[in-house]
């Protein structure tokens, strides 16, 4: 029971979203080229100790409007339990699609389709590949920390 708990923390805490990006809240033309509706962004992150867990997840989005943007999104993911002799190790990858509305500044809703491919251990020795779709739904917060860049925090439910 103590080791779903856990799980269920960690599951939990990967659902939040702590983001950099170079999207910005300044007002875009109906006239704006392509190039300036783009953005780029996404997460980094590290964890050491009984699990390494090291990921990244860079994204590409476009504003259709000053209030509406989509894009895309890779991620990859390293694991290994330290725990086990010998450790064990996992890489999992994936990509997402999602949908971005600005509510009022500088809170926004969010939708994401996202497909991940992951590795799991049956046996210390046997690895299984195994695919998942998911749908997450949820919102945050999009506070600019420069000319153009805004730190972004996101909680999505599943």
């Amino acid at each position: 029971m103590e080791r779903k708990i856990q799980y269920l923390f960690v599951l939990a805490f990967i659902g939040m979203s702590f983001s950099l990006s170079a999207q910005t809240d300044k007002e875009i033309q109906d006239n704006s080229s392509f190039l300036d509706r783009v953005f780029v962004g996404g997460n980094f992150g590290l964890q050491f100790g009984d699990v390494t867990n090291v990921q990244i997840a860079p994204i590409v989005g476009y504003r259709v409007t000053n209030d509406f943007s989509a894009g895309v999104g890779v991620l990859y993911q390293y694991i290994k339990y330290k725990r086990f002799a010998p450790a064990l190790t996992s890489n999992n990858y994936g990509t997402s699609v999602f949908a971005r509305y600005r509510v009022k500044d500088p809170f926004f809703l969010q939708a994401e389709y996202e497909y991940l491919n992951s590795e799991f251990y049956l046996t210390a020795a046997e690895k299984l590949r195994s695919s998942l779709s998911s749908v997450f739904v949820g919102g945050g917060i999009s506070q600019p920390i420069g000319g153009n860049a805004a730190f972004t925090l996101s909680v999505m439910y599943n």
